[in-house]
């Protein structure tokens, strides 16, 4: 009897097979409760049982003990449409490890498609996942293309090749790329070394909020080295169901680290800051391995925490604004670092900070989610700008490159004139305004 998913001639794929197995003992755990249900962003749009952590949580299930086929169509169509943003394990009164099932699932699809894609599709796969961001000299040509394109207003065609979703979410690419440095000392002496990790993305798209990082964290009298020798966070390859690469970035990254010698490991964007907290996971069955990661996911921190956690020079000026914070899912649910962010914004004189609904609801980024799922991207992204639309706000501050360019593109399309800042660069500003003639403070706020 042929099975869901399957064709005459490809034989089923029943149940789980080594490496990188969802454990029972995870899947085990959920009670059913339907916590998980109100904090799921695909669930809260379908009503659906299947859209939900629980019901995903029970196809993983029914694969692991053979009674799903592993590559059924409704299996394969779950697995792609959950985000992965762990809202879940925030709710979870279990503690169901949902991240660790959802990234084992897909690990296992992908192994067991590959001999089953052509030549063609085997060739683009492993170039979006092995080669675009894993190395920073085809993300390098490709910006240059999309910058020269936006000069050029050759962006307006994009649709015609089927990139226009693509190129509308690309943000303006006018500073250039942030560079690799070596040891940069604060004004006052350095109290510690902070490793900044550049990551694949964020030198080219957001260069300038590096370049606060580094400001910021020279204010919070740490050092700063930002080595070459690092690379991506792996976790674009860990979501597209490669974790065998994503181990050999991590191994990149636990070296440069140690290498450098610093004291800690910074991150800036969300999504890489949980991927590289969760090497210790990545790497727990490699025994050469398993201690290095371990030790170095210790280390790292986003930077918000480490801001948090300094007495920061007092001298900040005031930024006369209405703003409102949108929580990334890797930074609230992933991490749990949800008050840090808000607390540094609270040290901004004259700075009104004004909640947003469902601030912790996925925005519909998540990695490259809106490229592979545009449709139920459009809709949280949809969502999520009629709650920023309710608070008022002139700038929404986030703590993510995704989220930044899912929040900008779906502004520039509701009209809205509202400015997407990250975190350190909104300090970064304030610190510039206490420092700058009133005039000029009061000009550089009318226009955020």
């Amino acid at each position: 009897m042929q099975r869901e998913g399957t064709t005459m001639d490809a034989p089923i794929s029943l149940g789980f097979t080594d490496p990188d197995v969802p454990p029972a003992g995870v899947y085990d755990r959920c009670i059913r409760c339907g916590l998980c249900l109100p904090s799921c962003p695909t669930y809260l749009e379908t009503m659906t049982e299947t859209s939900s952590p629980r019901g995903r949580i029970s196809l993983i299930k029914a694969v692991g003990e053979g009674r799903l086929d592993l590559l059924a169509e409704g299996f394969q169509a779950q697995m792609s449409e959950c985000l992965d943003c762990r809202a879940c394990e925030a709710a979870c009164p279990s503690g169901v490890r949902y991240g660790e099932l959802i990234e084992g699932a897909r690990a296992q699809i992908a192994r067991a498609l590959a001999p089953r894609r052509s030549l063609l599709q085997r060739t683009v796969r492993g170039f979006l996942v092995r080669r675009l961001f894993a190395g920073r000299g085809w993300l390098a040509l490709a910006a240059a293309l999309v910058r020269f394109a936006q000069r050029t207003r050759l962006d307006r065609l994009a649709a015609v090749f089927g990139l226009g979703r693509a190129i509308a979410l690309a943000p303006t690419l006018d500073a250039p790329p942030f560079r690799p440095f070596a040891r940069r000392d604060p004004a006052t002496p350095a109290q510690g070394l902070a490793l900044l990790h550049l990551g694949c993305v964020m030198p080219l798209a957001f260069p300038r909020v590096h370049a606060a990082t580094v400001r910021m964290l020279g204010r919070a009298r740490l050092a700063v080295v930002a080595p070459p020798d690092q690379g991506c966070c792996g976790a674009i390859a860990v979501h597209a169901g490669d974790p065998t690469f994503a181990r050999s970035l991590a191994k990149r990254n636990i070296v440069a680290f140690e290498r450098s010698g610093a004291d800690v490991y910074v991150v800036n964007a969300a999504g890489c800051g949980a991927a590289l907290k969760e090497y210790g996971h990545l790497l727990a069955e490699d025994p050469a391995w398993r201690e290095r990661a371990q030790r170095f996911a210790a280390r790292v921190r986003d930077v918000t925490e480490v801001l948090d956690a300094v007495e920061l020079d007092p001298r900040i000026g005031p930024l006369p604004l209405r703003a409102t914070y949108q929580d990334p899912c890797h930074l609230a649910h992933a991490q749990r670092v949800v008050a840090a962010p808000r607390r540094l914004l609270a040290r901004i004189p004259e700075l009104e900070l004004v909640e947003m609904p469902e601030s912790a609801l996925c925005c519909g980024s998540a990695g490259v989610y809106n490229l592979t799922q545009p449709a139920m991207a459009e809709r949280l992204g949809q969502r999520k700008i009629a709650n920023l639309a309710s608070t008022d706000a002139r700038v929404v501050v986030t703590a993510n490159p995704g989220c930044a360019l899912q929040l900008a593109a779906g502004l520039r399309r509701a009209g809205m004139a509202v400015q997407v800042k990250h975190v350190v660069e909104l300090l970064d500003d304030a610190y510039a305004a206490y420092s700058a003639p009133p005039a000029r403070a009061a000009a550089a706020a009318s226009r955020e």
